[in-house]
């Protein structure tokens, strides 16, 4: 049996929960890890001591989210959520990365306010995060990525949107879809299409 060491409020652990149900890869034990615990196996793990970790069956820990996901595919037989057409594949990849990158962002911003005073806080580096985010979502609100026809699986890239959009959800008050309508669309549909979404909320 496979090990997810995560956390409910991580989307990037989130990312890897979608896949394993999308894929229908099932047996998998998921353990809580705590990232500021230096008791944590985690660390042995993943000497970075970050989450999602996936040890495999063979007993080897998998990191980070994008290198799960890509391990996910090639136990489902490859092509699944990772298209094998090199167009398809590359599309997906970047878009991976550009949501990938609003959560690392958001993180960043949140680990401002988690781990300084108000009165130390950063402005001008929190303006910069704030504007990855403020970017990459215009940029994806002119055109939201297609969803393939049923029973089409949704692609890493897909995972990774619906993960980003969720956790700026979760963590800044919705705060994007005043501005995002097409975008708000658009996860509606992922959630309506794939159950695994809501089910991996954090609380």
């Amino acid at each position: 049996m496979m090990i997810l060491r995560s956390a409910a409020p991580s989307p990037f652990a989130r990312k890897v929960r979608i896949a394993l149900a999308v894929l229908g890869l099932n047996d998998v034990r998921i353990e809580p890890a705590d990232t500021m615990d230096s008791r944590d196996t985690l660390r042995q793990q993943n000497v970075l001591g970050k989450i999602p970790v996936l040890i495999g069956e063979d007993g080897v820990a998998y990191y980070d989210s994008r290198v799960i996901l890509e391990y996910l595919d090639h136990l489902a037989g490859g092509g699944k959520i990772i298209p094998r057409e090199a167009a398809r594949r590359f599309a997906a990849l970047r878009l991976q990365a550009l949501c990938d990158g609003i959560l690392d962002a958001s993180i960043l911003a949140i680990y401002e306010a988690r781990w300084r005073a108000p009165d130390k806080y950063e402005p001008k580096w929190l303006e910069h995060q704030a504007g990855k985010v403020q970017r990459a979502l215009a940029e994806l609100e002119k055109s939201p990525p297609m969803l393939e026809p049923l029973p089409a699986l949704p692609n890493v890239g897909h995972i990774a949107l619906a993960c980003a959009l969720g956790y700026r959800d979760f963590r800044f008050g919705r705060d994007w879809r005043a501005d995002c309508p097409r975008l708000v669309a658009w996860l509606d549909d992922f959630a309506a299409r794939v159950p695994a979404y809501a089910a991996t909320a954090a609380a």
